[in-house]
Protein backbone atom coordinates (compact mmCIF):
# COMPACT_ATOMS: atom_id res chain seq x y z
CA UNK A 1 0.00 0.00 0.00
CA UNK A 2 1.66 3.18 -1.11
CA UNK A 3 1.29 5.91 0.96
CA UNK A 4 -0.37 9.43 -0.05
CA UNK A 5 2.22 12.02 -1.92
CA UNK A 6 2.31 15.44 0.29
CA UNK A 7 1.22 18.30 -0.34
CA UNK A 8 3.63 20.81 -2.27
CA UNK A 9 3.71 24.10 -0.31
CA UNK A 10 6.23 26.88 -0.40
CA UNK A 11 9.61 25.91 -1.48
CA UNK A 12 11.43 29.36 -2.50
CA UNK A 13 11.61 30.96 1.19
CA UNK A 14 14.44 29.74 3.19
CA UNK A 15 16.49 31.11 -0.23
CA UNK A 16 15.34 34.18 -0.24
CA UNK A 17 16.04 34.66 3.55
CA UNK A 18 19.63 34.19 2.96
CA UNK A 19 19.49 35.96 -0.28
CA UNK A 20 20.43 33.33 -2.91
CA UNK A 21 19.62 31.65 -6.06
CA UNK A 22 17.72 28.12 -5.96
CA UNK A 23 20.88 26.59 -7.28
CA UNK A 24 23.44 28.05 -4.98
CA UNK A 25 26.43 26.13 -4.10
CA UNK A 26 27.11 25.19 -0.39
CA UNK A 27 30.28 27.33 -0.08
CA UNK A 28 27.48 30.50 -1.25
CA UNK A 29 25.28 29.24 1.37
CA UNK A 30 28.07 29.18 3.75
CA UNK A 31 28.78 33.21 3.14
CA UNK A 32 25.60 34.19 2.00
CA UNK A 33 24.62 33.07 6.16
CA UNK A 34 27.73 34.29 7.70
CA UNK A 35 27.70 38.09 6.36
CA UNK A 36 23.82 37.87 7.23
CA UNK A 37 24.42 36.30 10.88
CA UNK A 38 26.87 38.89 11.94
CA UNK A 39 24.47 41.52 10.74
CA UNK A 40 20.82 40.59 12.52
CA UNK A 41 22.77 39.08 16.09
CA UNK A 42 21.03 40.28 18.87
CA UNK A 43 24.16 40.79 20.58
CA UNK A 44 24.93 43.20 17.93
CA UNK A 45 21.42 45.05 17.90
CA UNK A 46 20.13 43.15 15.35
CA UNK A 47 16.63 41.47 14.91
CA UNK A 48 15.98 38.26 16.78
CA UNK A 49 13.47 36.61 14.68
CA UNK A 50 15.74 37.51 11.36
CA UNK A 51 18.08 36.02 13.46
CA UNK A 52 16.21 32.38 14.00
CA UNK A 53 14.91 32.59 10.37
CA UNK A 54 18.82 32.73 9.10
CA UNK A 55 19.97 30.12 11.32
CA UNK A 56 16.58 27.67 10.38
CA UNK A 57 17.09 28.30 6.79
CA UNK A 58 21.24 27.45 6.85
CA UNK A 59 20.63 24.11 8.67
CA UNK A 60 18.11 23.02 6.19
CA UNK A 61 19.65 24.20 3.32
CA UNK A 62 22.96 22.72 4.25
CA UNK A 63 21.55 19.59 5.16
CA UNK A 64 21.57 17.71 1.26
CA UNK A 65 18.37 15.36 1.97
CA UNK A 66 16.63 18.11 4.28
CA UNK A 67 16.95 20.83 1.19
CA UNK A 68 16.28 17.99 -1.56
CA UNK A 69 12.89 17.12 0.36
CA UNK A 70 12.28 21.16 0.95
CA UNK A 71 13.36 21.68 -2.95
CA UNK A 72 10.93 18.86 -3.74
CA UNK A 73 7.60 19.54 -1.44
CA UNK A 74 8.51 22.42 0.33
CA UNK A 75 8.49 23.71 4.47
CA UNK A 76 5.33 22.10 5.12
CA UNK A 77 6.93 18.27 4.07
CA UNK A 78 9.83 19.27 6.24
CA UNK A 79 7.39 20.30 9.38
CA UNK A 80 5.41 17.02 8.96
CA UNK A 81 8.54 14.89 9.89
CA UNK A 82 10.12 13.96 6.55
CA UNK A 83 13.67 14.28 6.69
CA UNK A 84 14.30 14.90 10.14
CA UNK A 85 11.98 17.94 10.86
CA UNK A 86 12.37 21.16 9.76
CA UNK A 87 14.84 23.31 11.89
CA UNK A 88 12.00 24.38 13.52
CA UNK A 89 13.56 23.20 17.68
CA UNK A 90 17.26 24.17 16.48
CA UNK A 91 18.81 26.78 18.56
CA UNK A 92 20.09 29.68 16.68
CA UNK A 93 22.89 30.54 18.84
CA UNK A 94 24.22 27.00 18.56
CA UNK A 95 24.19 27.16 14.94
CA UNK A 96 26.03 30.23 14.96
CA UNK A 97 28.34 28.69 17.47
CA UNK A 98 29.14 26.02 15.83
CA UNK A 99 29.73 27.50 12.39
CA UNK A 100 31.73 30.52 13.69
CA UNK A 101 33.98 29.13 16.41
CA UNK A 102 33.96 30.52 19.65
CA UNK A 103 35.37 33.87 19.06
CA UNK A 104 31.67 34.58 17.97
CA UNK A 105 30.17 33.16 20.70
CA UNK A 106 26.34 33.98 20.71
CA UNK A 107 24.93 31.34 23.64
CA UNK A 108 21.57 31.72 24.09
CA UNK A 109 19.59 30.32 26.67
CA UNK A 110 19.40 26.91 25.55
CA UNK A 111 23.59 26.99 24.51
CA UNK A 112 25.42 24.23 25.86
CA UNK A 113 27.13 26.74 27.86
CA UNK A 114 23.84 27.50 29.80
CA UNK A 115 24.58 31.25 29.50
CA UNK A 116 24.41 34.04 27.53
CA UNK A 117 28.25 35.03 26.26
CA UNK A 118 29.18 38.61 26.51
CA UNK A 119 29.63 41.11 23.68
CA UNK A 120 33.42 42.45 23.36
CA UNK A 121 33.86 46.21 23.13
CA UNK A 122 34.15 48.19 19.62
CA UNK A 123 37.52 49.79 18.88
CA UNK A 124 37.02 53.33 17.35
CA UNK A 125 39.34 55.26 14.73
CA UNK A 126 39.67 58.66 14.07
CA UNK A 127 39.91 58.73 10.09
CA UNK A 128 40.99 61.99 8.79
CA UNK A 129 39.71 62.86 5.61
CA UNK A 130 40.67 65.92 3.16
CA UNK A 131 37.63 68.23 1.62
CA UNK A 132 39.02 66.50 -1.74
CA UNK A 133 38.16 62.78 -0.39
CA UNK A 134 34.73 63.27 0.82
CA UNK A 135 33.85 65.04 -2.26
CA UNK A 136 35.31 62.20 -4.60
CA UNK A 137 35.33 59.53 -2.59
CA UNK A 138 38.22 57.72 -1.69
CA UNK A 139 40.01 54.05 -0.09
CA UNK A 140 42.36 53.63 2.50
CA UNK A 141 44.64 50.80 3.53
CA UNK A 142 45.16 50.87 7.66
CA UNK A 143 47.29 47.99 9.01
CA UNK A 144 45.96 47.35 12.34
CA UNK A 145 47.14 45.15 15.24
CA UNK A 146 44.24 42.73 17.09
CA UNK A 147 43.67 40.02 19.68
CA UNK A 148 42.86 36.45 18.10
CA UNK A 149 41.97 33.60 19.70
CA UNK A 150 44.80 31.07 19.46
CA UNK A 151 44.44 28.52 16.93
CA UNK A 152 46.07 25.46 18.75
CA UNK A 153 44.06 25.63 21.91
CA UNK A 154 41.03 27.55 20.17
CA UNK A 155 41.16 29.77 22.92
CA UNK A 156 41.54 27.08 25.41
CA UNK A 157 44.65 28.68 26.87
CA UNK A 158 45.51 24.76 27.39
CA UNK A 159 46.50 21.35 25.60
CA UNK A 160 43.74 19.63 27.07
CA UNK A 161 41.65 22.00 27.28
CA UNK A 162 41.08 22.10 30.45
CA UNK A 163 41.40 24.62 33.58
CA UNK A 164 40.80 24.83 37.30
CA UNK A 165 39.36 27.33 39.40
CA UNK A 166 42.24 29.83 40.53
CA UNK A 167 43.25 29.60 43.94
CA UNK A 168 44.53 32.83 44.87
CA UNK A 169 40.98 34.39 44.23
CA UNK A 170 38.81 31.57 44.52
CA UNK A 171 37.42 31.88 40.67
CA UNK A 172 36.00 35.55 40.81
CA UNK A 173 38.77 37.12 39.40
CA UNK A 174 38.88 39.58 42.01
CA UNK A 175 41.21 40.05 45.09
CA UNK A 176 40.10 42.86 47.90
CA UNK A 177 42.95 44.23 49.99
CA UNK A 178 43.55 45.99 52.62
CA UNK A 179 45.73 48.50 53.62
CA UNK A 180 46.48 50.65 56.55
CA UNK A 181 46.55 54.51 56.94
CA UNK A 182 46.92 55.42 60.06
CA UNK A 183 45.25 54.51 63.88
CA UNK A 184 42.12 52.43 63.52
CA UNK A 185 42.15 53.69 59.64
CA UNK A 186 42.02 51.29 56.82
CA UNK A 187 41.50 51.43 52.82
CA UNK A 188 40.06 48.03 51.45
CA UNK A 189 40.74 48.25 47.63
CA UNK A 190 39.25 45.10 44.82
CA UNK A 191 42.02 45.26 42.14
CA UNK A 192 41.80 42.63 39.13
CA UNK A 193 43.86 39.26 40.31
CA UNK A 194 47.40 39.00 39.51
CA UNK A 195 47.43 35.09 39.23
CA UNK A 196 44.93 34.43 37.19
CA UNK A 197 44.71 37.87 35.36
CA UNK A 198 41.13 38.95 36.10
CA UNK A 199 40.07 35.56 34.22
CA UNK A 200 39.27 33.53 37.74
CA UNK A 201 40.97 30.44 35.89
CA UNK A 202 44.14 28.84 36.35
CA UNK A 203 46.28 26.16 34.01
CA UNK A 204 48.88 23.88 35.27
CA UNK A 205 52.18 24.82 33.60
CA UNK A 206 52.87 21.88 32.05
CA UNK A 207 49.37 21.76 30.35
CA UNK A 208 49.77 25.16 28.63
CA UNK A 209 49.32 25.57 25.18
CA UNK A 210 52.82 26.33 23.92
CA UNK A 211 51.34 28.48 21.20
CA UNK A 212 49.71 31.29 23.09
CA UNK A 213 51.89 30.20 26.34
CA UNK A 214 48.26 30.01 28.40
CA UNK A 215 46.74 33.19 27.22
CA UNK A 216 44.39 32.33 25.09
CA UNK A 217 45.15 35.19 22.57
CA UNK A 218 47.66 36.07 20.41
CA UNK A 219 48.36 39.27 18.41
CA UNK A 220 48.00 39.51 14.47
CA UNK A 221 48.45 42.61 12.47
CA UNK A 222 45.74 42.98 9.59
CA UNK A 223 44.86 45.39 6.78
CA UNK A 224 41.38 46.88 6.19
CA UNK A 225 40.73 48.49 3.24
CA UNK A 226 38.14 51.57 4.20
CA UNK A 227 36.19 53.05 1.72
CA UNK A 228 35.27 56.44 2.25
CA UNK A 229 32.09 57.16 -0.15
CA UNK A 230 31.36 60.28 -2.07
CA UNK A 231 29.59 62.75 0.47
CA UNK A 232 30.30 61.39 3.91
CA UNK A 233 30.02 63.81 6.90
CA UNK A 234 32.40 64.87 9.38
CA UNK A 235 31.97 62.44 12.58
CA UNK A 236 30.25 60.02 10.08
CA UNK A 237 30.90 56.25 11.19
CA UNK A 238 32.02 53.24 8.86
CA UNK A 239 31.62 49.65 10.94
CA UNK A 240 33.18 46.80 10.25
CA UNK A 241 31.77 44.09 11.97
CA UNK A 242 33.40 41.31 13.75
CA UNK A 243 36.66 42.72 13.41
CA UNK A 244 37.74 43.95 16.87
CA UNK A 245 39.59 42.05 19.85
CA UNK A 246 38.82 38.53 20.02
CA UNK A 247 38.78 37.02 23.49
CA UNK A 248 37.07 33.43 24.73
CA UNK A 249 33.10 33.03 25.46
CA UNK A 250 32.78 36.58 23.87
CA UNK A 251 30.73 37.96 20.93
CA UNK A 252 33.82 39.73 19.32
CA UNK A 253 33.11 43.87 19.11
CA UNK A 254 33.59 46.08 15.66
CA UNK A 255 36.23 48.17 14.71
CA UNK A 256 34.72 51.94 13.78
CA UNK A 257 36.22 54.31 12.09
CA UNK A 258 34.98 57.72 12.51
CA UNK A 259 34.92 60.10 9.94
CA UNK A 260 37.20 63.68 10.56
CA UNK A 261 37.17 66.14 7.87
CA UNK A 262 40.18 68.44 7.51
CA UNK A 263 39.59 72.29 7.06
CA UNK A 264 40.18 73.25 3.65
CA UNK A 265 42.07 76.30 2.86
CA UNK A 266 39.52 77.65 0.05
CA UNK A 267 35.98 75.81 0.73
CA UNK A 268 33.45 75.36 3.81
CA UNK A 269 31.42 72.89 3.51
CA UNK A 270 27.69 73.51 5.14
CA UNK A 271 25.84 69.82 4.94
CA UNK A 272 25.81 69.33 1.00
CA UNK A 273 26.24 73.07 0.57
CA UNK A 274 29.97 74.60 -0.48
CA UNK A 275 30.70 78.21 0.29
CA UNK A 276 33.92 80.13 -1.81
CA UNK A 277 35.47 83.12 -0.47
CA UNK A 278 36.18 85.65 -2.96
CA UNK A 279 37.63 89.59 -3.23
CA UNK A 280 37.03 91.67 -6.13
CA UNK A 281 37.96 95.01 -7.33
CA UNK A 282 35.76 98.29 -7.10
CA UNK A 283 36.22 98.35 -10.63
CA UNK A 284 35.03 94.86 -10.94
CA UNK A 285 32.10 95.17 -9.08
CA UNK A 286 30.81 97.82 -10.86
CA UNK A 287 32.35 97.10 -14.42
CA UNK A 288 32.31 92.92 -14.46
CA UNK A 289 34.86 90.07 -13.51
CA UNK A 290 36.35 86.81 -14.47
CA UNK A 291 36.95 84.01 -12.36
CA UNK A 292 38.88 80.78 -12.77
CA UNK A 293 37.89 78.46 -9.74
CA UNK A 294 39.72 75.44 -9.64
CA UNK A 295 37.38 72.65 -8.05
CA UNK A 296 37.57 69.53 -5.64
CA UNK A 297 38.11 67.54 -8.67
CA UNK A 298 40.54 69.52 -10.23
CA UNK A 299 37.87 70.84 -13.16
CA UNK A 300 38.45 74.85 -13.80
CA UNK A 301 35.12 76.47 -13.51
CA UNK A 302 35.13 79.71 -15.24
CA UNK A 303 32.98 82.30 -13.52
CA UNK A 304 32.30 85.55 -14.56
CA UNK A 305 29.55 88.50 -14.42
CA UNK A 306 26.92 89.57 -16.89
CA UNK A 307 27.21 92.64 -18.48
CA UNK A 308 25.96 95.63 -16.45
CA UNK A 309 25.86 93.54 -13.62
CA UNK A 310 26.61 95.29 -10.27
CA UNK A 311 28.36 92.71 -7.26
CA UNK A 312 27.39 94.21 -4.44
CA UNK A 313 29.48 94.24 -1.17
CA UNK A 314 28.70 91.04 0.94
CA UNK A 315 26.62 89.44 -1.68
CA UNK A 316 26.24 85.83 -2.43
CA UNK A 317 26.06 84.20 -5.76
CA UNK A 318 25.10 80.58 -6.26
CA UNK A 319 25.93 77.76 -8.70
CA UNK A 320 23.77 74.94 -8.82
CA UNK A 321 24.79 71.27 -8.93
CA UNK A 322 28.07 72.49 -8.02
CA UNK A 323 28.28 71.55 -4.00
CA UNK A 324 28.88 68.28 -2.30
CA UNK A 325 27.91 65.10 -3.85
CA UNK A 326 25.09 63.82 -1.27
CA UNK A 327 25.61 60.17 0.36
CA UNK A 328 24.43 56.89 -1.39
CA UNK A 329 22.92 59.73 -4.31
CA UNK A 330 26.23 61.05 -5.60
CA UNK A 331 24.86 62.53 -9.09
CA UNK A 332 23.12 64.46 -7.30
CA UNK A 333 24.79 67.86 -5.52
CA UNK A 334 24.42 70.78 -3.48
CA UNK A 335 24.81 74.33 -4.46
CA UNK A 336 28.43 76.43 -4.33
CA UNK A 337 27.60 79.65 -3.18
CA UNK A 338 30.34 82.24 -3.58
CA UNK A 339 30.65 85.27 -0.66
CA UNK A 340 32.18 88.26 -2.83
CA UNK A 341 34.08 90.79 -0.68
CA UNK A 342 34.42 94.19 -2.96
CA UNK A 343 38.37 95.88 -1.81
CA UNK A 344 37.86 99.59 -2.19
CA UNK A 345 40.91 101.99 -3.76
CA UNK A 346 41.86 104.01 -0.62
CA UNK A 347 41.41 107.18 -2.07
CA UNK A 348 41.34 109.09 -5.82
CA UNK A 349 42.55 111.79 -7.37
CA UNK A 350 40.30 115.09 -8.56
CA UNK A 351 40.65 113.95 -12.09
CA UNK A 352 39.56 110.46 -11.49
CA UNK A 353 36.63 111.96 -9.05
CA UNK A 354 35.82 113.86 -11.66
CA UNK A 355 35.75 111.20 -14.53
CA UNK A 356 33.82 108.91 -12.40
CA UNK A 357 30.91 111.59 -11.65
CA UNK A 358 30.55 112.34 -15.55
CA UNK A 359 29.78 108.04 -15.60
CA UNK A 360 28.25 107.32 -12.26
CA UNK A 361 24.58 108.68 -11.41
CA UNK A 362 24.66 112.16 -10.30
CA UNK A 363 25.11 113.37 -6.25
CA UNK A 364 22.01 114.59 -4.99
CA UNK A 365 21.32 118.06 -4.87
CA UNK A 366 22.25 120.01 -1.85
CA UNK A 367 18.85 121.27 0.24
CA UNK A 368 20.52 124.20 1.48
CA UNK A 369 21.89 127.59 -0.38
CA UNK A 370 25.63 128.73 -0.40
CA UNK A 371 24.81 130.77 2.30
CA UNK A 372 23.18 128.61 4.67
CA UNK A 373 26.05 126.19 4.20
CA UNK A 374 28.75 128.99 4.74
CA UNK A 375 26.69 129.40 8.12
CA UNK A 376 27.70 125.88 9.20
CA UNK A 377 30.71 124.71 11.22
CA UNK A 378 32.95 122.03 9.31
CA UNK A 379 34.22 119.26 10.71
CA UNK A 380 36.87 116.53 10.07
CA UNK A 381 36.64 112.81 10.19
CA UNK A 382 39.21 110.04 10.79
CA UNK A 383 38.88 106.54 10.41
CA UNK A 384 38.49 104.49 13.70
CA UNK A 385 38.67 100.71 14.47
CA UNK A 386 35.25 100.62 16.66
CA UNK A 387 36.26 97.03 18.32
CA UNK A 388 39.26 98.96 19.34
CA UNK A 389 37.17 102.07 20.40
CA UNK A 390 34.09 100.00 22.15
CA UNK A 391 37.12 98.46 24.31
CA UNK A 392 38.65 101.74 25.60
CA UNK A 393 35.62 102.94 26.22
CA UNK A 394 34.42 100.37 28.47
CA UNK A 395 37.86 100.21 30.05
CA UNK A 396 37.75 103.61 30.78
CA UNK A 397 34.08 103.63 32.23
CA UNK A 398 35.35 100.75 34.54
CA UNK A 399 37.89 102.70 35.74
CA UNK A 400 36.35 106.09 36.43
CA UNK A 401 33.82 103.60 38.74
CA UNK A 402 37.01 102.56 41.00
CA UNK A 403 38.08 105.84 41.55
CA UNK A 404 34.70 107.25 42.84
CA UNK A 405 34.25 104.36 45.06
CA UNK A 406 37.64 104.87 46.60
CA UNK A 407 36.98 109.06 47.16
CA UNK A 408 33.48 107.90 49.08
CA UNK A 409 34.11 108.45 52.67
CA UNK A 410 34.29 104.45 54.39
CA UNK A 411 34.22 102.97 51.22
CA UNK A 412 36.88 100.58 51.33
CA UNK A 413 35.38 99.64 54.98
CA UNK A 414 31.86 99.80 53.83
CA UNK A 415 33.33 97.03 50.52
CA UNK A 416 34.98 94.90 53.12
CA UNK A 417 32.01 95.17 55.32
CA UNK A 418 29.97 93.68 52.60
CA UNK A 419 32.13 90.72 51.66
CA UNK A 420 32.03 89.77 54.86
CA UNK A 421 28.20 89.52 55.33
Amino acid sequence: MFGRAPKKSDNTKYYEVLGVPKNAAQDDLKKAYRKAAIKNHPDKGGDPEKFKELAQAYEVLSDPEKREIYDQYGEDALKEGMGGGGGGGVDPFDIFSSFFGPSFGGGGGGSSRGRRQRRGEDVVHPLKASLEDLYNGTSKKLSLSRSVLCSKCKGKGSKSGASMRCPGCQGSGMKVTIRQLGPSMIQQMQQACNDCKGTGESINDKDRCPGCKGEKVLQEKKVLEVHVEKGMQHNQKITFPGEADEAPDTVTGDIVFVVQQKEHPKFKRKGDDLFYEHTISLTEALCGFQLVLTHLDNRQLLIKSNPGEIVKPDSFKAISDEGMPMYQRPFMKGKLYIHFTVEFPDSLAPDQCKALEAVLPPKPASKLTDMELDECEETTMHDVNMEEEMRRKAHAAAQEAYDEDDEMPGGGAQRVQCAQQ
